[in-house]
């Protein structure tokens, strides 16, 4: 008669959908992120919200990105769950893509353009 204690941390860990992390911890993603500022790896995150439409239309082309672009990390981040996140990150509207290297933003891509994110992508991430 014991708990499932393995049930709830698992819960409480950053989720991965294909090669997309999603976040559900502001102290898991400083985590991840403190672990990623040495490195030179582009890290594309997709701040975004469950009712927002222009996000579900964002969402499958985000994955195909991620499906594509191995050499980088694609985070997603619900700013309902995590708001101090993207309060820390000047986040103002939805969808916004901020693209990091080496802990530093090196774009920012506010609305559903899909065509600026690949351009961005592609520009950041050697």
């Amino acid at each position: 008669m014991g708990a499932d204690f393995s049930a709830l941390n698992q819960a409480n860990r950053s989720t991965k959908t294909s090669q997309v992390l999603a976040f559900h911890s502001s102290t898991e993603w400083r985590t991840y992120f403190e672990s990623k500022k040495a490195t030179r790896k582009l890290i594309v995150i997709d701040f975004k919200a469950s009712w927002c439409q222009p996000c579900q239309f964002m969402e499958p082309i985000f994955n195909n990105l991620a499906a594509q672009y191995k050499d980088v990390e694609f985070v997603q981040i619900d700013v309902d769950e995590l708001m101090t996140v993207a309060q820390e990150l000047g986040v103002e509207a939805i969808p916004t893509f901020i693209l990091l290297k080496e802990g530093n933003e090196v774009a920012k891509i506010v609305g559903p353009n899909k065509e600026e994110l690949r351009q961005k992508i592609e520009l950041h991430r050697a």
